[in-house]
């Protein structure tokens, strides 16, 4: 009986257009937020002059933090596509 309720979610699902729910997508942004936040931590480090070596493009939060940060962005965001949410106890 519970696999045809899954299957009736499924399809009604596809009748609606959408690939994934609410909360994927609302995850999916979160992940965009969190890959943001890493690009924003690499910001900073230039020199004003071109002939002046500036070593603060070398800070631990540009070539450790940021790039983490970032990765796990990414894994969030393919965590948020592939997952599957439960369907919700409906009775039709």
């Amino acid at each position: 009986m519970t696999k045809k309720k899954d299957l009736n979610k499924t399809k009604q699902n596809l009748q609606d257009g959408f690939a994934l729910d609410k909360i994927n997508y609302t995850m999916i942004a979160i992940g965009f937020g969190i890959i943001l936040l890493g690009f924003l931590l690499m910001i900073g480090g230039k020199s004003n002059d071109p002939n002046v070596f500036n070593p603060a493009i070398f800070s631990f939060r540009r070539i450790t933090v940021a790039p983490v940060v970032n990765l796990f962005g990414f894994a969030f965001e393919i965590w948020a596509i592939m997952k599957k949410n439960s369907p919700k106890s409906e009775d039709n």
